[in-house]
């Protein structure tokens, strides 16, 4: 017996067919997602931070932002972990060896030392960097684009800001001819900062006097009056746990001697300090909480391709440029992304 199908029957079996693939598409990306996140298990990620909770409590809060807007509830869905190495470096594989003794599923390091400490302790457990330094020259990672590995995240390019700051600084006060620099040198990416100073003010033709301090309770006072016998008509003050910590003391310490600093964050121009240039802690730290997304859901970090910022903070502060003498040129305050009065 011989059963013919019409044309029409025939393409109704196609599309019942068609559909038939599509649900079973559907089911197996559904599938794969729920192996991935595992709903009910309780992610936990560990988190090494390099300064100590008010410090660094900014930062995390930007972090944890950005995880709840993705969904994760502290003690539904994630567990967090923090360590603070409190600018003590020696602590840094002691908390480190912490966290892995938790079995975290994600480490997040927003620091140099860290990082590298990390990368030496585990080639499984997936690492999240927010870091300052290039993290390909370092050798961080392979490449942005292809970073291989288990290391991934955001790279601020704060190092790279260098020629850039001490530029603003030079417009901003136009007799500017000798720069200090003020560094921590117990901190490699801080290290690193000045001399990435070094090389842009040379090119430049800028003189630079180090201010590199190294004891744990420091004399700034001291210290920023070295900078003055030197002749310094300008100061930058290098991002690292340990100085930000004293980030109001500097501060108010430069504008008693009217020396014009320059910052590489805005929070320490709200703090009194003259000018910072900078990308946006939120913006870098929120970015971190959607590779840990990622991650949770099944990506690799190797194929996970680290980003830069695309935006650039100048902020003023009018109140401090008053304060020490200062007039700011009207074609630097007209390029402020943010005015503090």
């Amino acid at each position: 017996m011989i059963i013919r199908i019409g044309q029409q029957a025939l393409g109704n079996i196609k599309k019942v067919q068609l559909v038939l693939y599509v649900l079973s598409v559907m089911l197996f990306a559904l599938c794969s997602s729920v192996q991935a996140q595992q709903p009910g298990r309780v992610a936990r990620i560990g988190y090494l931070a390099g300064g100590d909770a008010d410090t660094t409590g900014p930062q995390i809060e930007a972090f944890r932002q950005g995880m709840r807007a993705l969904g994760y509830v502290e003690g539904k869905n994630v567990q967090f972990e923090f360590r603070y190495v409190e600018e003590k470096q020696d602590r840094v594989p002691v908390l480190l060896g912490e966290l892995l003794d938790q079995k975290v599923d994600v480490l997040v390091i927003p620091h140099t030392e860290g990082i590298f400490a990390a990368k030496q302790a585990t080639k499984t457990i997936p690492i999240v960097m927010v870091s300052t330094v290039d993290p390909v020259t370092t050798g961080m990672v392979a490449s942005l684009a292809h970073p291989g590995g288990n290391i991934t995240g955001v790279s601020r390019l704060n190092r790279d800001l260098g020629g850039k700051r001490l530029e603003l600084l030079k417009e901003a006060v136009p007799k500017t001819s000798r720069v200090a620099v003020l560094w921590d040198g117990n901190d490699e990416g801080s290290r690193v900062g000045f001399k990435e100073y070094e090389t842009a003010a040379h090119a430049l033709k800028l003189q630079l006097q180090s201010l590199e301090v190294r004891d744990p309770n420091p004399d700034f006072d001291a210290v920023l009056q070295a900078a003055i016998r030197g002749h310094a008509n300008g100061l930058i003050v290098v991002r690292d746990p340990f100085l930000r910590r004293y980030t109001k003391r500097i501060a108010d310490l430069a504008i008693k001697k009217r020396l014009p600093c320059m910052w590489e964050g805005s929070d320490s121009v709200k703090a009194g300090g003259l000018i910072s240039y900078s990308t946006s802690d939120t913006e870098s730290f929120t970015r971190a909480a959607t590779y840990v997304d990622k991650i949770l859901k099944g990506r690799k970090p190797a194929d996970l391709p680290v980003e830069q910022p695309t935006k650039f903070e100048l902020v003023i502060n009018l109140k401090t440029a008053k304060q020490i003498g200062l007039t700011i040129p009207p074609n630097v305050l007209a390029r402020a992304d943010r005015v503090i009065r």
